[in-house]
């Protein structure tokens, strides 16, 4: 019979478990040496060099702030999203259950309060306990996993190698054993122990205590009891091993070690583990939405905040700089959206294109600023904010340029905007008034042809002029109303030929750079500044290019607040986790336009309303506003402001921008006329009857009688000329708002796009596409 073996002398087990442990490197045979006794008095060339070593590595651990979400407000405070890598929420210790501090001890440190970052005693227990059976015992101390788990964090944020437990060699151990020693020098055990519980992962992206007990039972860290404490605990070895939510069954089992163990050491009694070992895990999984896809509201605007921040230097010298403040610095950003203004238009939006009734390339957009402030109170549209590929779908943002100030390192995540049509009209006006001459003015709105080589003073062309290339005869909306009126009546009733008997008594530049003064710009700008849209004669009419509505908004806005262009602003205040007050961009005004050109206007568009093609959508108070179609039916527009809101309301195309929206299915209908008045209006009007009496809606000033001048006589009707070309169901030819019915006034005309003249010096009738000047009306 051989003789029986004593496990601990047994040299296939017992020491090849203790060269295990030990015997990675010839440092660690003198590691209790290194803790425990001063160099000086070291014996052994071996154990001093060993020593010196130890001294030698670093004993500073460096902590930078542990990542925390940022949260985006609305003006009341209520939360827009919460933006993070990490979901974390930080909280004291005071704050954290004594059943959950009860719960850890008992099965990571259960000595924490004894020794000084390094256990020796629990070294020992396990070594004999791994050497004298199957299990693997670890001899961690909290210490240990919080310095471990601050190399990480730390290495992550640096965009550095992490090395994990499985990889770590004995210089990593001994690293992390000497800075555990100078933790426990630095701080309080209550402070270590705090620092643990914010830093330690649960789950996936859920770090810290607060946020794994929010995540997995819905309640606050001060508040988990007994059993939720110890499956947390357990979790803690192995977040993905012992996932409640991916291994249930062994979460279970490990939960029930857990309150074994705190049975063991008398951290709960008897009663206490029977009754908790008899429940089951009690998750009430309540995840964390993460950023703008997860918003709890305005997601579009969401996304304009994050690019807003991102782009600017503020916030950091880098990309990588901001990107790392914005997702793991706890930034509190408030903003100005008003949150009961954002629901009103996103509920008005989803009744009139709702993304499961509207065909996949109709958009819906709505944006509302402050005149005076230039506040962004609204950001809205049709599209679910997704990068999932599906109809309906859409993280662009309609509402907003492609990039900040046409700067093409600012990307804004937008589409950059849709030809304005017949929204433009208000600015010719402008000029108009602007060059001394009044409302009341009588002009010749007859139908006639320009002939290659007719000229318009153009200032801001070579040359001084506007050169038509070929033949062009613009005509009005059914391709009637050909007759002699006022300008007031011409924008009323969007005669495009009034429009056009205007802007052959003016300087072809005045109109759009009164526009870009206002705040409209090509949104598509790419050359590092702003542009302005087109110089043209259709683009009286048309626009002359692509506005976001947002930058319309601000035009209107101008108008809104005679004269005064305010930069619009999304940022009230950006303050950091650790209290620092980031510059936020401030209000910036100025005084863009003569306070009586801007009254000369609103008392225009006022008429639009009670004259023209927003008859039917008055609302009750004081409003002014300008309907708008592109040549093509693909773009429709409505501009609806008051004295103390301007909103862009768009509908369009935003797949194809030359295609109409006459056969597409919107909100489930299709419509048999597309124009702003019958579509953008009416969800304009539903709008801001939600929140009738909450915005200003002051009485227009009057503008002065040099604006107005003498009321005219009542206009003559001028005999048609001959049609030029087919009627508004073919591009380029007419625009759109036709008869409201009951008896409404026709709306916006057409401008004759397909035979726009071309121009010199490269204008070739602006706007997209050459001979189409993306003009139109509506």
């Amino acid at each position: 019979m051989a003789a029986r073996k004593s496990p601990f002398f047994d040299t296939a087990t017992t020491l090849g478990k203790l060269v295990a442990f030990f015997g990675i490197s010839a440092l660690c045979g003198v590691l209790a040496a290194g803790l425990l006794v001063p160099a000086a008095a070291a014996t052994g060339t071996a154990a001093s060099g060993s020593i010196q070593f130890f001294d030698q590595l670093p004993s500073e651990l460096e902590r930078g702030a542990l990542a925390t979400p940022s949260k985006i407000y609305a003006n009341d405070g209520s939360l827009i999203a919460t933006l993070y890598e990490e979901n974390r929420q930080p909280v004291t210790l005071e704050e954290v259950s004594p059943n959950m501090v009860d719960a850890m001890l008992a099965i990571e440190d259960d000595r924490f309060y004894e020794h000084g970052g390094v256990d020796l005693q629990g070294i020992m227990g396990a070594l004999v306990s791994n050497a004298t059976s199957d299990s693997t015992r670890g001899a961690s101390t909290i210490t240990q996993q919080y310095v471990n788990n601050v190399i990480i964090d730390t290495n992550l944020q640096n965009d550095e190698e992490v090395v994990f437990s499985g990889g770590k060699t004995v210089g990593d151990k001994l690293r992390e054993m000497k800075l555990a020693i100078a933790v426990e020098k630095e701080l309080s055990k209550e402070e270590i122990l705090e620092g643990y519980f914010n830093i330690v992962p649960f789950s996936g992206t859920t770090y810290g205590v607060q946020a794994a007990a929010r995540y997995f039972f819905n309640v606050d860290a001060k508040d988990l009891n007994i059993a939720q404490s110890a499956l947390l605990a357990g979790v803690v070895n192995g977040p993905t091993f012992y996932s409640p939510e991916l291994n249930p069954e062994r979460a279970l089992e490990r939960r029930n070690l857990v309150l074994a163990a705190m049975l063991d050491k008398g951290r709960i009694t008897q009663e206490d583990y029977d009754a908790a070992v008899a429940t089951d895990l009690g998750l009430q999984i309540t995840p964390v939405p993460s950023n703008c896809v997860g918003a709890e509201q305005a997601p579009y605007f969401c996304d304009y905040i994050t690019h807003l921040i991102l782009n600017d230097e503020n916030f950091g010298a880098t990309d990588e700089d901001r990107t790392k403040l914005l997702y793991r610095g706890g930034l509190s950003i408030k903003t100005t959206l008003n949150p009961t203004f954002q629901n009103a238009a996103q509920t008005a939006i989803n009744e009139t294109a709702n993304p499961d009734t509207t065909d996949a390339e109709i958009g819906h957009s709505m944006v509302s600023v402050e005149p005076g402030t230039g506040k962004i109170l609204v950001m809205a549209q049709n599209t679910r904010y997704t990068p999932e590929i599906a109809a309906g779908n859409s993280v662009q943002n309609f509402n907003v340029d492609v990039n900040q100030n046409g700067d093409p390192n600012k990307y804004l995540n937008g589409l950059g905007g849709f030809q304005p049509g017949s929204t433009y009209k208000p600015f010719t006006v402008a000029a108009w008034l602007d060059a001394g001459k009044t409302l009341n003015t009588t002009l010749n709105g007859s139908k006639r042809t320009y002939p290659a080589g007719h000229t318009w003073n153009a200032s801001c062309l070579p040359g001084g002029r506007y050169v038509a290339l070929e033949p062009w005869t613009p005509i009005n909306y059914g391709d009637t109303n050909y007759k002699t009126t006022t300008v007031l009546d011409g924008l009323a009733q969007s005669y495009n030929t009034i429009t056009l008997a205007e802007i052959n008594q003016l300087d072809l530049c005045s109109f759009q750079k009164l526009a870009f003064a206002a705040g409209i710009h090509n949104g598509k700008s790419a050359d590092g500044e702003r542009q302005m849209l087109s110089i043209d004669p259709p683009s009286t009419f048309g626009g002359g290019g692509d506005a976001s509505p947002l930058s319309m908004a601000t035009g209107f806005a101008t108008f809104a607040a005679e004269g005064l262009k305010c930069e619009p602003i999304a940022l009230e205040s950006v303050t950091g986790s650790d209290g620092t007050e980031y510059p936020v961009p401030q209000q910036s005004c100025e005084q863009v336009m003569k306070k009586e050109v801007a009254q000369g206007v609103n008392m225009a568009t006022q008429r639009v309303m009670t004259n023209g093609s927003g008859l039917n959508l008055q609302v009750g108070v004081p409003t002014a506003g300008k309907t708008g179609t592109n040549d093509y039916r693909s773009q429709t527009w409505f501009m609806g402001y008051s004295t103390g809101m301007a909103t862009a309301s768009w509908i369009g195309n935003w797949k194809a921008n030359n295609t109409t929206m006459s056969d597409k299915l919107i909100g489930g209908r299709v419509y048999p006329e597309i124009d702003g008045s019958l579509i953008a209006g009416p969800s304009w009007k539903n709008y801001v009857q939600r929140i009738a009496g909450q915005y200003e809606a002051n009485a227009f000033t009057a503008p002065p009688p040099s604006i107005i001048g003498n009321t005219a006589p009542p206009p003559r009707a001028t005999p048609p000329e001959k049609p030029a070309a087919d009627k508004d169901d073919k591009p380029g030819n007419s625009g759109s708002e036709g008869n409201n019915g009951g008896g409404a006034p026709a709306g916006d005309a057409g401008n004759n796009a397909g035979g726009a003249p071309g121009g010199d010096a490269g204008n070739n009738g602006g706007g997209e596409g050459g001979a189409n000047n993306g003009g139109g009306n509506g």
